[in-house]
């Protein structure tokens, strides 16, 4: 099954460093040395065994944008299920970028109606005035450009974990059964006594799911004696993105020493955390503030469940 991505922004904007640094595990500083895209670049990257992403990078120079909204309008737009277009934080043409950005916004909702849209105001990091001021001011303009069309706008840099919560949020929406995923990941926290279970793609490491708190855990954390892990354990709410960033960095860390990653345990005084194999496409990681609860039993559970997220992620294909 393959989902169409179209990668689009103008020239300089950083498209293709995102994608190397997403899908081919290089590092933010490796992509210095990438050159521009010509025209349209296509990639079939295989996401969760047979859903295969077909991703179009699309050059952002005048010439080849012009053509893409004329001659090739119905080969660029047709049959697409997410369109990423990508917006320069410090650009100064920005008039010039939001022109061309409602013409493809137009192809794209005339071949490809029901295509959901992300928005990436990208470079975040080389920004002066307060990050969150200029984001807001942002994204309101570009709600406005859009007119009707969902959007969903997000600020990114490619060294930090931003452009991870960001492309997360894009495969997710690609994904056909997350929230089965998410249903028996949240089962599976409960049998495992876990604070939380996340779900990782095995080669990008973005989140395809997550477990939800408990009706039980959210109930007695209410309560002002509870002694819940929501209560004490307040969580990061940046904390999947971040632990993709640190777990790719570590990755390639191993690389380039010729090993190759497997799993990974820590024993900390407040909590414990596990990263192993799930599926031949999926890594988890069990995070458990209880302190009687052994690794040993966590992995064990993980073994376990291996056979029936086999048989989900069959299912998330097939539907």
């Amino acid at each position: 099954m393959k989902k169409k991505v179209l990668l689009m922004g103008a020239s300089g904007s950083g498209k293709t460093s995102m994608r190397s640094l997403i899908f081919s595990n290089n590092p933010a500083s490796s992509t210095a040395r990438l050159g521009a895209t010509i025209d349209v670049e296509q990639n079939h990257v295989r996401f969760l065994g047979d859903l295969i992403l077909n991703l179009w990078d699309c050059g952002g120079q005048d010439a080849f944008m012009d053509s893409y909204l004329t001659t090739q309008r119905s080969t660029i737009f047709q049959h697409v299920g997410v369109m990423i277009y990508v917006f320069d934080a410090e650009t100064r043409e920005i008039n010039k970028d939001l022109e061309y950005y409602r013409d493809c916004l137009d192809g794209l909702t005339q071949c490809s109606p029901d295509a959901a849209v992300f928005l990436l105001v990208h470079k975040m990091d080389l920004v002066q005035e307060p990050k969150s001021t200029m984001f807001d001011k942002k994204r309101e303009e570009l709600q406005k450009a859009s007119g009707d069309v969902a959007i969903t706008v997000f600020g990114t840099s490619i060294y930090d974990e931003s452009l991870y919560r960001a492309w997360s949020s894009i495969v997710h929406t690609l994904i056909p059964n997350a929230a089965v995923l998410s249903r028996h990941l949240t089962k599976f926290a409960d049998g495992c006594s876990a604070t939380e279970v996340i779900l990782f793609e095995r080669t990008t490491f973005l989140v395809i799911a997550t477990s939800s708190p408990s009706t039980s855990d959210a109930n007695s954390s209410s309560s002002p004696d509870s002694s819940s892990a929501y209560d004490f354990h307040q969580m990061n709410p940046k904390r999947y993105e971040r632990t993709s960033e640190l777990i790719k960095a570590f990755k390639w860390s191993c690389s380039r020493v010729r090993e190759e990653f497997h799993a990974l345990e820590m024993d900390m005084y407040d909590f414990t955390a596990v990263l192993d194999e799930m599926t031949r496409n999926t890594y988890v990681m069990v995070v458990v503030h209880d302190p009687t609860i052994e690794t040993a039993a966590i992995k064990l559970n993980i073994r376990m469940a291996r056979k029936k997220f086999e048989e989900l992620q069959g299912d998330s294909i097939g539907l």
